[in-house]
């Protein structure tokens, strides 16, 4: 990989290099230890121990402020760090993609789009969507038997299939697997949950305020950020499914979701990918600056230390 790095920076002698994570990180610091780039690294999250060690590039970005208090616990100055909040409004990757094809969802229901990973608190989401269905059936008149859908793979799907099974709600809770394309869910959605344990700043939140989800998800990391600290959905504190299966169920029953869908469209201009790649130019411009007064500074002391006293070089 250093190999082919190497060949890659002699190939386009680059101005700027921007690397992701840690690995990224290593091979372009110190893959070309004559290097004339900048280096500029973006953190995605804090929960690897190793993600500090990307303070070996010229400027770090952290895609939250969550991200950021975490790194400046670690030692990492604010000289030296930008955050750039994650954002997908406007994406190419979307707008070029075919359409897909519409889903038929049972209503009303609670779409999750996630990887089945425990941090992503799927199994709090489970235990919320039991209570939510024990109160359902209890009070009917008040709300149809609800279904939820969890759209996504991951190491730990099999364990959240055992406990659906084990919480009496399988037959109401539909595991779709990997889906390229989660639009439709969205668009399908009466409400949209995310009861992440960790999360620095989950792009599906961006993507669900694009379609006009009223959301629950929990206070944790990045996510009041991308919320507007609350503004566009409603917060929940991360493992506790009582308060969350409370809030669902508020938002199911149908005359309230039109408020919150209101709120998840307002300012969504600060999750377009047109501030994000504004921001992230001006960070390249300003590290190249820096760099290059850096250098000027460093060919001014090397000049003096060479003069003989006499003033001769």
């Amino acid at each position: 990989m250093i190999a082919g790095f190497n060949r890659f920076i002699d190939r386009f002698d680059p101005d700027t290099v921007h690397a992701h994570m840690m690995t990224g990180a290593l091979i372009s610091r110190f893959g070309s230890m004559r290097r004339r780039f900048a280096l500029v690294t973006t953190v995605h999250h804090e929960l690897q121990k190793s993600a500090s060690l990307v303070r070996a590039s010229d400027c770090m970005v952290a895609v939250s402020r969550a991200v950021a208090e975490d790194l400046a616990a670690r030692g990492i100055g604010p000289e030296r760090m930008s955050i750039v909040l994650n954002g997908t409004v406007g994406a190419l990757r979307l707008l070029l993609r075919p359409a897909a094809r519409p889903v038929c969802l049972k209503h009303p229901n609670i779409v999750c789009v996630a990887g089945m990973y425990r941090r992503k608190g799927i199994a709090d989401l489970l235990h919320a969507f039991a209570l939510v269905r024990e109160q359902s059936v209890n009070e009917r008149e008040f709300l149809p038997e609800p279904h939820l859908y969890l759209v996504g793979d991951g190491p730990d799907r099999s364990a959240m299939e055992a406990l659906a099974a084990e919480l009496g709600i399988a037959s109401a809770v539909h595991f779709t697997g990997f889906v390229a394309d989660a639009r439709p869910y969205f668009a399908s959605a009466d409400v949209f949950a995310l009861l992440s344990r960790q999360d620095p700043s989950p792009l599906v939140i961006a993507e669900a305020r694009e379609a006009g989800c009223a959301t629950v998800a929990a206070r944790v990391g990045g996510i009041p950020e991308m919320f507007d600290d609350g503004a566009a959905g409603v917060l929940v504190p991360p493992g506790d499914p009582a308060q969350a299966a409370a809030r669902l169920r508020w938002l199911l029953i149908d005359s309230r979701r039109a408020a919150c869908t209101r709120r998840a469209w307002q300012n969504l201009q600060r999750l377009s990918v047109e501030r994000v790649s504004g921001e992230y130019m001006a960070i390249y411009q300003h590290t190249l600056a820096e760099r290059a007064s850096m250098r000027r500074r460093q060919i001014t002391l090397d000049a003096r230390r060479t003069r003989a006293p006499d003033g001769a070089v």
